[in-house]
């Protein structure tokens, strides 16, 4: 059974909160059809201040960790999850939030490895981090970000139902 598949069946929401992959996750979960039966939306937040405002990070983290941060991630995630189940009516135990963030490349941030990257997911179950370690050029990095993450989210599904 495909995500999609997944996802239509079992009536589960997703929303996500992009950093790094800009917008590449939103994209892939829309591409099948019938992905409005369960893609709220999602949003871009590529600015520090985006993740604030918009999702709820809280500034002392940013400042104290950068957004290049499992605790970020987790806070991008969850950010989505309420936002969007409150934005669009839906029942807050069936919405997933998941949120990339991350260095594509081809420098450093900070002290942060170009391929160091945080998955965040918020659901029913609570809130988890998946820190991975990539390999490749800035596209390549964006584009196994997108595929962990798909990843992450059908486990994530089958987590939820027993």
């Amino acid at each position: 059974m495909t995500i999609h598949q997944l996802l239509m069946t079992n009536r589960f929401f997703i929303a996500t909160a992009e950093s790094l992959t800009a917008g590449m996750l939103g994209s892939e979960l829309a591409s099948a059809p019938g992905a409005s039966n369960y893609f709220l939306g999602g949003i871009i937040s590529y600015q520090d201040e985006v993740k604030q405002h918009l999702l709820g990070v809280d500034s002392n983290l940013l400042a104290k960790s950068s957004a290049v941060s499992p605790e970020v991630a987790i806070q991008m995630a969850a950010g989505a999850r309420q936002r969007f189940a409150r934005d669009c009516h839906k029942p807050l135990e069936r919405v997933i939030g998941i949120s990339t963030t991350g260095v594509a490349g081809p420098d450093l941030v900070g002290n942060h490895a170009v391929g160091e990257v945080y998955l965040g997911i918020s659901s029913a179950r609570g809130q988890c981090a998946l820190a991975l370690q990539l390999k490749g050029n800035r596209s390549e990095i964006r584009t196994a970000s997108v595929t962990e993450a798909l990843s992450a989210l059908e486990d994530e599904i089958h987590l939820l139902l027993g």
